[in-house]
């Protein structure tokens, strides 16, 4: 038995792309226009799957940003936060995002990925529970695995299942962490906070929320659900990342448990990776300032995302009945998404398509992501290409 036997899977998966001259993942964007254009696999087309939600990638400060702290400190640090990569303004940006937060600390990750995942490995171990939503990224699921704590999943977004496990738990309840998202990112629907907050409490339990689809996008100032939804004080640790409505890369934990400093010793992905380099960080503290500034975005992007999900309601087409700036057609047969993925994107408009297992149930998606950078024009566009589309 051959080491790679197990990739066959994937390899004929490729292979059935290349026979039909298309590639819905990975694709490359070989020229970016706008925060909405882009030349992608030789088209212009519209982004409308980028999570850039407040379409903040090409903002002159931010660049400038970028530009003089790469001749100020160079591409890379070249080490760890625990080694060498520790610099001044890593300092600052744990700063600023505490402040933003309102909580005692703030650490910062190098991706998105390796802070939930570095924090749902640390947070709870052997002889502990981790409680999770069913729905969980994939980063999640990752750090539970390696965390050696019991893993225990609940159905996605009902606070009833969530409740029966942690009375089963009895007292164990009191050394559980529960992990649920703000934002779910393949069908744009929220997490019921309030109600999950209210169990932490009744059963003494820890809640870590991952906002990377609600920073910037609800809440006071964008602070995300936990903030939308009052919950802030029943909200241990808060996880995030910058690679959405912040458009750099990185991520980070904010919490009020002085017990989170203690968290750089023991999480693996934040000792042994690099540090974020000083364009990222200088960028970043740009974003989240403009984010602040800014409310118009944020109210821009929620035009956006009633727009499209009203004008793709209206075409009879399968989405989800909340309103988010995640927008997602779903379709029950694999062939049709990939043919209308394939139309969508001759016509102009570039979408992610998202089929099982990586979609949440047995649907296929095209999944839409609003910015408050769309025009009025671009959404109707974005609608015209969907109506065109026959079964």
């Amino acid at each position: 038995m051959s080491l790679f036997e197990k990739f066959n899977r994937y390899d004929e998966m490729r292979s059935y792309f290349e026979e039909r001259g298309t590639m819905p993942f990975g694709a490359v964007t070989e020229r970016s226009l706008s925060s909405t254009e882009a030349i992608v696999n030789g088209h212009r087309v519209i982004l409308a799957g980028t999570n850039n939600y407040l379409g903040l990638n090409f903002e002159p400060e931010a660049i400038a940003a970028a530009q003089g702290a790469i001749e100020e400190s160079g591409t890379g640090t070249t080490g760890s936060r625990m080694a060498n990569g520790t610099f001044a303004d890593h300092l600052m940006l744990e700063k600023d995002l505490a402040e933003f937060f309102g909580t005692k600390g703030a650490i910062l990750f190098s991706t998105g990925y390796s802070a939930t995942m570095g924090m749902s490995a640390t947070l709870a171990g052997p002889g502990e529970v981790t409680l999770l939503d069913a729905d969980s990224h994939a980063s999640i699921y990752d750090g539970v695995r390696l965390s050696g704590a019991e893993i225990i999943r609940f159905r996605h977004n009902d606070p009833a299942d969530l409740e029966k496990r942690l009375r089963r738990l009895g007292q164990r309840a009191e050394k559980t962490l529960i992990i649920v998202e703000g934002i779910y990112s393949m069908l744009g629907d929220f997490a019921p906070l309030e109600e999950i907050a209210s169990l932490k409490r009744k059963y003494g339990a820890y809640l870590m929320v991952d906002e990377a689809h609600s920073l910037g996008v609800m809440g006071d100032n964008g602070r995300g659900a936990v903030a939308e939804a009052g919950v802030e004080d029943d909200t241990d640790f808060i996880v995030g990342t910058f690679s959405k409505s912040l458009a750099s890369i990185g991520g980070y934990c904010v919490s009020n448990h002085p017990e989170l400093e203690l968290v750089r010793y023991a999480a693996r992905s934040y000792i042994y990776t690099a540090s974020a380099s000083p364009s990222v960080i200088a960028s970043t503290r740009v974003a989240l300032k403009l984010m602040r500034q800014r409310p118009e975005l944020r109210e821009q992007l929620w035009k956006n995302a009633h727009r499209l999900h009203s004008q793709l309601a209206e075409l009879g087409l399968q989405i989800e009945s909340h309103v988010s700036p995640v927008v997602a057609v779903k379709l029950e047969n694999t062939e049709t998404a990939v043919r209308w993925w394939e139309d969508l994107f001759q016509k102009g408009v570039f979408v992610n398509l998202v089929i099982p297992p990586a979609s949440p149930s047995t649907y296929s998606l095209l999944r839409c992501s609003v910015s408050a950078a769309h025009s009025t024009e671009q959404i109707q566009r974005i609608t015209d290409a969907f109506s065109t589309l026959k079964e």
